[in-house]
């Protein structure tokens, strides 16, 4: 006998639970759009945490920039068909403005400069240039310039962090670091970053880490640790622990996946919903899609349906390979829902270049969905294939977020766009977003 799915309806359907995909719902329910939201919520757990904007440009010169909005400039100018240069710097810069104003209201607070990107260590000691990081790595600005003595804290059967690695790549730009390796209070063996993070948010364990971190102090004036300070409620362990110890403490990233990424996702997940945002976070859409009138009508769920989303527009957050927004065989790229056309190389034997670090990277890693000015996917001779449906995120094609070190601007960026074009269209009148 056929099931018959309960069928919801809304004005905008989010697919995706990556960074674009919450950024998108975020910026649909500040505007009082009615909407929906579906995804596996795991991509999230492979988020770094950090929000880079834009780090380099032209990548086949290795260029860095300090500034990333002369970057993004820059960019505009060289590459018009890169997403940023739909955009436009305001639109990118209130988007930001935006979504980390919604951060530092949902007890997760980042820090950025106006004008400047940031470095912040990574697990193997080398500096990672971003622009925006929790406000747990900030002081990270202050020590690499004035270079205090500080102490670096790592924990036996924590794999891939080594306190005394990052100390010796470090040595000649900041050389007045200690080691410590100390029993993490309450756990043994092999260690996971998420089990530190949620024994950090008891008062007992926190009392126990900064007991054994104080005999080891001595002239330290700041302490690294593995970024485990919490996950809900990181705010109140990274500030008790500065006060137990009495000196700053700064996080140093992880091995993904990550208590960093985990930190967002769990934020989403928390605020999305007391904004209205009707979320189902371990459901995928099925593909084939079909129309009625002007509205979509999908299927979401496991392998069978459970859910059928009746929505008048719809912004595709789905991410590229890893997120199953794209699927590469042995002949072709596809999106995977809509079989939307991909802008990719014409032959499979063109994705890959024959050097593995080629200065200008691999032409796989420009495909994705070509877009018009209102971030509605095209095909192949620029024509809007449906009227209602925005793309945004890595889906997007001309660009090369990893090597750009773009990706955390691009996906909030675009949902910013998609999400405003997708109002236009709905005949919304246009709200100012509030955090």
């Amino acid at each position: 006998m056929k099931t018959v799915c309960p069928e919801i309806e809304c004005d905008l359907l989010v697919i995706g639970t990556g960074m674009a995909g919450m950024a998108a719902a975020l910026f649909a329910a500040q505007r009082g759009i009615d909407t929906v939201q579906v995804g596996m919520t795991g991509e999230l757990n492979f988020a770094s945490g950090l929000l880079d904007l834009l780090g380099m440009h032209p990548v086949a010169k290795a260029q860095i920039w300090s500034d990333p909005w002369e970057g993004i400039a820059q960019l505009i100018h060289d590459q018009p068909d890169h997403p940023y240069a739909r955009i436009g710097v305001d639109t990118i810069r209130a988007a930001m403005e935006t979504f980390i104003g919604f951060l530092n209201t949902a007890a997760l607070p980042y820090r950025c400069h106006a004008h400047q990107n940031a470095q912040v260590i990574t697990p193997v000691g080398t500096l990672k240039t971003t622009y925006a990081r929790p406000e747990s790595m900030a002081w990270i600005d202050r020590a690499l310039a004035n270079r205090p003595p500080c102490l670096l804290v790592d924990f036996p059967g924590l794999r891939g962090f080594s306190a005394h690695q990052i100390k010796a790549v470090l040595h000649e730009r900041w050389p007045d670091l200690r080691t410590a390796r100390l029993p993490f209070p309450g756990l043994t063996g092999e260690l996971q970053t998420e089990r530190m993070a949620r024994r950090l948010e008891t008062p007992v364990a926190r009392a126990q880490l900064a007991d054994a971190i104080r005999p080891q102090l001595g002239d330290a004036r700041g302490v690294g640790l593995p970024a485990v300070l919490g996950i809900a409620r990181t705010q109140l362990v990274f500030t008790e622990l500065q006060q137990a110890l009495d000196v700053p403490v700064f996080e140093i990233p992880t091995m993904l996946p990550a208590v960093t990424g985990l930190r967002l996702r769990e934020c989403f997940e928390r605020q999305l919903p007391q904004m209205g945002v009707r979320a189902r976070y371990q459901q995928k859409i099925l593909p084939t899609p079909s129309l009625a009138g002007d509205c979509f009508i999908l299927k979401a769920g496991g392998e069978l349906p459970e859910v059928q989303v009746r929505a008048r527009a719809i912004v595709l957050a789905s991410g590229r390979f890893f997120g199953q927004g794209l699927h590469a065989d042995r002949h072709a790229i596809r999106e995977t829902i809509f079989n939307l056309p991909v802008h990719q190389p014409a032959d499979r034997s063109q994705w890959h270049r024959k050097e593995l670090f080629h200065d200008e990277g691999h032409p796989i890693h420009q495909a994705g969905l070509c877009i018009d000015t209102q971030f509605r996917p095209v095909d192949a001779q620029g024509r809007c294939v449906y009227p209602n449906l925005f793309a945004a995120g890595s889906i997007l094609a001309h660009q090369d977020w990893i090597r750009q070190k773009c990706g955390s601007g691009l996906a909030i960026a675009s949902a910013y766009a998609a999400v405003q074009a997708c109002q236009a269209v709905l005949g919304q009148t246009p709200q100012a977003a509030t955090a």
